[in-house]
């Protein structure tokens, strides 16, 4: 994603309004006309600095961040503010609530608001996605024309990771779908035994979700996340350029267009007899 593109992002006011409420502590400790009105009551001279408890939260939390982020992959600062926004306002919650337990329940209320009338976006924009809605479709779909190749997201509803992951498989469908090359997805939370087939754990601690195979011929060519020679889960980053170069797109969109059937000419209307 564009840096221009991350700022238009960036603008929606799910990403903002989130952003206001991860940084709403530190930025009413630093504002001095907020600060006195809302701390005055500590009796303290110092009221507007971090006493030491407060910096070990804020510093767990930047601790948290960077491993929950490096976890769900995320690539991007879309991305990482995603996958930030949980951890940071339950710090910022803490946080209020050692102030204060009134400011801590507002804080809460005030996020249970945010979450109800500002939910987070969804790619909107153009997709070629085939979803598969049973296991039997699935495999069938997979045998039915030994020329198509398949490209196959495995994935949960639930996952940090997937819903990253998403707006990517999306845009490369759009980009790179002929007759013969095909994007699909199938949720193994529905269908456990897809995923036991395929050697995919669904579980809370999975480090396979999402997981994308490339099929041709009905067959299993390659994937990622891969294990090496030594039974260890090589780490894998969904980015867009990554799967576009780890997956050969370009040259298997060269190749699926020079499979396509070459389109008959018209046929010459007869002459008239004379």
């Amino acid at each position: 994603m564009s840096l221009k593109k991350e700022l238009k992002t960036l603008a929606m006011p799910y990403y903002w309004v989130n952003i206001l409420l991860a940084i709403s502590y530190l930025l009413a400790k630093k504002t001095k006309v907020i600060c006195t009105r809302l701390f005055q009551h500590a009796g303290q001279d110092d009221v507007c600095d971090m006493d030491s408890r407060e910096v070990e939260i804020l510093f767990f939390l930047l601790i948290v961040v960077m491993i929950r982020s490096r976890k769900t992959g995320s690539v991007t600062m879309i991305n990482y503010l995603t996958s930030s926004f949980l951890y940071t306002k339950v710090a910022n919650m803490i946080l209020w609530s050692y102030a204060d337990f009134r400011y801590g329940l507002g804080f809460l209320l005030m996020c249970v608001l945010v979450g109800m009338l500002l939910p987070e976006p969804s790619y909107r924009g153009p997709e070629h996605i085939t979803y598969f809605r049973n296991a039997q479709t699935f495999e069938e779909e997979l045998t039915r024309d030994k020329r198509t190749t398949w490209l196959i997201c495995f994935y949960t509803v639930w996952n940090p990771s997937c819903v990253n992951f998403a707006p990517i498989f999306a845009e490369l469908s759009a980009e790179y779908n002929t007759e013969l090359l095909k994007f699909g997805k199938i949720d193994i939370g529905r269908f456990p035994d897809v995923a036991a087939k395929y050697r995919i754990s669904d579980s809370s601690f999975s480090r396979q979700l999402p997981t994308v195979i490339l099929f041709q011929q009905g067959k299993e060519v390659d994937r990622r996340p891969c294990v090496d020679a030594k039974g260890k889960l090589q780490k894998f980053f969904f980015s867009n350029d990554n799967v576009r170069a780890t997956f050969g797109l370009n040259q298997l969109y060269k190749q699926a267009v020079e499979r396509l059937p070459t389109p008959k000419p018209a046929t010459l209307e007869s002459k008239k007899s004379k």
